[in-house]
């Protein structure tokens, strides 16, 4: 199993390369995704991937600009750009590999192959230069891009979550929200599943702050602020189960 990051400006780029690898790739598991160098590197040094897709022309700081800022670069490299002058310079960077857009599936197939055997190589000789953790460390926190850079959040200063098309609207227990330019999807697969639950396509809640549920005219949950969010009639079953089989109930 390999752990990865992407790393693209571009919202469609990052979508289409996330999307090809979970249709193609189950082989990997992507952990997130940054629009930016300066949001990508808390991504990388608190989940620690074995692998960054990373992309080369970015707007004020680039790819290579955020391999400078590792002195000692423990997950692999292989570039995805839309040119291909860049190959020597990828070559010196130490790329795994170089791969074009738009991504041919077959290829990155074959590169996948290559990060696995590296990796499997490395667990042998127990190398230093490849990450040998199978799994990311357990965390509390979550990296939320912000125009200054990023901010850092404890789970548990989220209330709630609300997709907005390709962007997600996340509400704070401190009454803030921010918009940040991720689906609601990427949310849902970072989260810890005991304390987060989406009850509604365009809806993630922190059971934390659940403070009343009710079924009259449809299903709603109540939260800490007061925020009443309707349920999906198809996830209200698992939510009812959920909640009784987390919380004490009488």
């Amino acid at each position: 199993m390999l752990t990865a990051i992407i790393v693209d400006d571009e919202l469609f780029g990052r979508e289409n390369l996330k999307k090809i690898i979970e249709s193609y790739c189950p082989e990997v598991k992507v952990l997130g995704c940054a629009e930016s160098v300066v949001s990508a590197l808390p991504m990388v040094i608190i989940h620690h991937p074995d692998v960054v897709f990373l992309d080369i022309t970015m707007p004020v700081l680039d790819g290579f600009d955020f391999l400078k800022e590792f002195d000692e670069r423990n997950f692999m490299l292989v570039f995805v750009s839309a040119h291909d002058e860049y190959g020597i310079a990828a070559v010196k960077a130490g790329a795994v590999d170089y791969l074009l857009k738009p991504v041919n599936i077959k290829e990155l197939k074959q590169t996948i192959k290559k990060l696995l055997l590296l990796k499997t190589r490395a667990l042998e000789i127990g190398s230093a230069n490849v990450p040998v953790q199978e799994t990311p460390p357990e965390t509390d926190k979550l990296v939320l891009p912000a125009s200054h850079g990023f901010d850092v959040l404890v789970f548990d200063d989220i209330i709630r979550m609300e997709a907005d098309s390709c962007y997600t609207k996340v509400f704070l227990r401190d009454g803030s929200t921010k918009l940040i330019s991720h689906t609601l999807k990427d949310f849902e697969d970072k989260l810890p599943e005991k304390q987060f639950y989406r009850i509604h396509k365009s809806h993630l809640i922190n059971l934390k702050y659940l403070k009343a549920y009710s079924n009259i005219s449809g299903h709603f949950v109540t939260m800490t602020d007061d925020s009443r969010i309707e349920i999906s009639r198809r996830k209200a079953p698992e939510f009812i189960q959920k909640i009784k089989a987390a919380l004490h109930t009488i």
